[in-house]
């Protein structure tokens, strides 16, 4: 079976890197998501529905040559690859998500988040693109991310990733994310995992990703100690998770 393990914001996919060598598998795919990194396919809006139809069109191939996809999603990858597993549970064998507070009807968008909506996020942007590279390491290293990761998504910020973050959130402003938790139904359908990262300030994992847990009918694993970013904390811990995860759902 194919892995697929989807980033979020503001990332690519070099932050599975540790965890892709403690898993030591050849059968993982990393897909990055249109903006962050990379250019973005023509009229392409970066709205949340659009990230969705985008990946549905990466997971369709690999599923029709290898079988339905074990999918692990970590922030937007998550909140994205939840709505994909609602849509077409028939492209995955199971799912695993770090974000499944973001679908809780009482979850109220991070500060971040409330900037990008609102019509200072353009401001906030030009803010962050004049700001010396190594002051915005520094921040990065603040809320969790290590310097050596931090400098290689730095190296590849630019406007069009900035676009794309405003587009993303504010299509996603409340309720949009209430009523994507509303018709998550067809993932209870399949084996699920909460991975909870209890130092996460974003998601409220502790309680509301636990809550949708449960309606869901997944089970949780703790990452106790861990933050937002627990593949790049504790990339061992993540994987065995994991692998215990897979073993046990088949």
């Amino acid at each position: 079976m194919t892995v697929v393990l989807l980033h979020g914001n503001p990332e690519t996919p070099i932050i599975w890197e540790p965890l892709l060598a403690e898993l030591g598998r050849t059968d993982v795919v990393t897909p990055n998501l249109p903006g962050f990194g990379c250019p973005t396919p023509a009229g392409f809006g970066a709205t949340k529905e659009e990230y969705v139809d985008w990946l549905l069109g990466e997971i369709e191939p690999l599923a029709a040559q290898h079988g339905p996809v074990d999918f692990v999603g970590h922030d937007w990858g998550g909140g994205i690859g939840m709505r994909a597993v609602s849509q077409r549970p028939d492209l995955f064998r199971t799912w695993a998500c770090d974000v499944l507070g973001l679908f809780h009807p009482d979850y109220v968008w991070h500060d971040f988040a409330q900037i990008w909506q609102s019509p200072a996020g353009e401001e906030y942007f030009q803010t962050q693109m004049a700001t010396p590279a190594e002051d915005r390491v520094a921040l990065y290293e603040m809320i969790g991310i290590p310097r050596s990761t931090g400098e290689r998504l730095v190296a590849v910020a630019d406007d069009e990733m900035s676009r794309c973050i405003l587009a993303l959130y504010r299509s996603a402003a409340q309720p949009a994310m209430v009523q994507w938790g509303a018709e998550l139904g067809h993932a209870a359908t399949l084996p699920g995992l909460a991975i909870i990262a209890p130092n996460d300030p974003f998601v409220r994992s502790e309680d509301l990703a636990g809550e949708m847990a449960d309606r869901l009918g997944a089970s949780r694993h703790v990452l106790e100690g861990q933050g937002h970013w627990w593949m790049l904390g504790d990339p061992a811990g993540g994987a065995a998770a994991l692998r215990t995860f897979w073993a046990e759902a088949y």
